[in-house]
């Protein structure tokens, strides 16, 4: 399948596209153009850039197909909704510490809303909430909390800290939280958890249609503040403004991006062992790629088990970019068994070593010289990076128990 014969026709617009063996969806993806996501998949570091088993999928696809929305946000609501329906193939499920999202509204008087993991949701009779309708599920769990701001804006609602009496009295100040103190208060507040519903489950235009009527009754009876309140409401939500997933969307295998990904662990005489990803972008660091992993322990105390662990569970993402370069923390050992890990899977991305003095600081990078000498200071930065998320992650666990 070549590129030319798939991107011809397809849209410069956001949607969802599907790569296809015959009629079965072996994977379902969105995008802020569909037409630069597609033909991303045919560019010649695709194995660097995304993983040996994208390969796989690109090799036993036989089409692909698409679905325009009008704006990201709805094409985010609409892939979960595809994954829910198809369950393809290679939307792989994470297998760690981790799960796919879901958006839950809750049964209350005034239902509250928030993401929750998978793994949360099957835990039933032991939520400290009862859970009426859930959204999901969603790969990316920051992209949805980005998507839930956005939402909140159009129709504020209730989340998971509004049981907190300050917090929700500084949301009502934002215009982000609900009256639930009038007389119609509950009534109204039942409204927009249905178009909230209603727009998870994709259908903006009956939420649209609904509102308008409603406009136009309150017009009627000549409450003309209210019918602007729901004017302002259908004129966001028909003008979505959601640059924050376009930026997101866009920064994903980006043409031109070198990534630096470095690993680290943490623990205390073996205990409560903990690793952590850190990331470089283009020479700055991008914490909304940091990843936490609590560690098994099967190897009490020792350093290089903890780091194959971290980078065995870190490369079962092939939704997560792969890095074009690898920063280890240790010597010539560290290396070699990130170097292992990486043959296993099939990924071709170099390691370099930062070894440390007895006060851990910096004393030598091994590796290869082309790549030290040209990203030596990311290096260096990234590296220090990761310890320091390592242990700042280790003692919050530590002050949990």
């Amino acid at each position: 399948m070549q590129t030319k014969d798939i991107s011809k026709d397809i849209p410069d617009n956001p949607g969802v596209y599907f790569f296809q063996k015959g009629k079965n969806i072996l994977y379902v993806g969105k995008a802020t153009s569909i037409r630069d996501r597609v033909k991303s998949y045919f560019n010649t570091d695709i194995a660097l850039s995304r993983g040996p088993k994208i390969v796989k999928m690109i090799d036993e696809s036989t089409t692909v197909t698409w679905q325009e929305t009008d704006s990201v946000l709805e094409a985010l609501l609409l892939e979960s909704q595809l994954i829910k329906k198809n369950s393809p193939l290679y939307n792989t499920r994470e297998k760690d510490d981790k799960s796919y999202n879901y958006v839950v509204v809750t049964n209350e008087e005034f239902p509250r809303i928030f993401t929750v993991r998978e793994r949360e949701l099957l835990k039933k009779g032991k939520l400290p909430f009862k859970v009426k309708k859930n959204f999901g599920p969603f790969p990316n769990g920051l992209q949805l909390r980005e998507a839930l701001k956005i939402v909140r804006k159009i129709f504020p609602f209730r989340d998971k800290r509004s049981k907190d009496s300050d917090q929700e009295r500084f949301y009502k100040l934002l215009g982000l939280s609900p009256d639930t103190t009038s007389v119609n208060a509950k009534s109204t507040y039942a409204d927009v958890i249905k178009n909230i519903s209603m727009f998870f489950e994709g259908k903006k235009n009956t939420v649209s249609r609904n509102m308008t009527k409603q406009m136009n009754g309150y017009a009627k009876k000549r409450e003309f503040e209210k019918a602007e309140k729901i004017k302002r409401q259908l004129f966001a939500l028909q003008h979505i403004q959601d640059v924050s997933l376009i930026k997101d969307d866009l920064r994903v295998g980006g043409k031109g991006m070198f990534r630096i990904e470095a690993y680290d662990a943490a623990h205390l005489q073996g205990d409560n062992s903990v690793g952590v990803m850190t990331v470089f972008e283009n020479g700055e660091t991008n914490k909304n790629e940091y990843r936490k992993f609590k560690l098994k322990n099967n190897m009490k105390g020792s350093d290089t088990h903890a780091l194959a662990e971290i980078l065995e569970r870190r490369l079962r993402h092939p939704e997560w970019r792969y890095p074009n370069l690898i920063v280890v923390d240790g010597s010539i050992a560290q290396k070699r068994v990130a170097e292992r890990v990486l043959r296993n899977v099939g990924a071709v991305i170099p390691v370099v070593a930062v070894t440390k003095d007895k006060k851990h600081k910096p004393k030598d990078i091994k590796g290869q010289k082309d790549l030290i000498l040209k990203y030596e200071q990311d290096i260096l930065h990234v590296n220090a990076e990761s310890h320091r998320f390592a242990i700042k992650y280790h003692r919050e666990l530590r002050k949990l128990k």
